[in-house]
């Protein structure tokens, strides 16, 4: 991560050169935390899980980590067809298991009986996609694909947009 940062600072550097840009220098703020660093402990607690506190960063939730959502997912032609191949037998059409309906953005967005299941700009809140992660839907045929999986989480992240 760090060479990657010192990579990409040298090109940005190397490319404002090249175009003739000036810069002007500022006095840099501090640094916001990146990682949890712990402190050593005596041998006797070394081997006892540490709880994570407020500052420690996320490493394993359920969905894949990208860099940042990916701009241009759209509902209409990325997502519903995802839905239309893998989920409307049984939330499309003659049936709406659990109340939620996902024939169209409006009903998707309106949720089930539970609730809402999306969570524009947060994937991993979104009911829908959790289930889908956890191997929970759909129950009949074959399950979402990781590439599936992501372009959803993708489309929620950029704000669910009726695209």
């Amino acid at each position: 991560m760090k060479n990657n940062l010192i990579i990409s600072l040298t090109l940005l550097a190397l490319l404002i050169s090249a175009c003739g840009g000036q810069t002007t220098q500022t006095t840099p703020g501090p640094a916001a935390p990146t990682q949890t660093v712990t402190q050593p402990m005596p041998a006797e607690t070394a081997t006892q899980p540490v709880p994570p506190t407020a500052t420690s960063i996320a490493t394993d939730t359920a969905v894949p980590a990208t860099e940042a959502p990916v701009a241009g997912v759209s509902f209409v032609n990325d997502v519903m067809p995802i839905f239309a191949n893998s989920c409307n037998e049984c939330h499309g059409g003659r049936q709406t298991k659990g109340g939620l309906d996902i024939q169209t953005y409006e009903s998707l967005m309106a949720g089930s009986f539970n609730g809402p299941v999306i969570v524009a700009g947060n994937s991993a809140d979104s009911f829908l996609v959790q289930q889908v992660v956890n191997g929970k839907m759909p129950k009949k045929g074959p399950k979402l694909t990781p590439a599936q999986i992501q372009t959803i989480s993708d489309w929620i992240d950029a704000g669910a947009l009726n695209n």
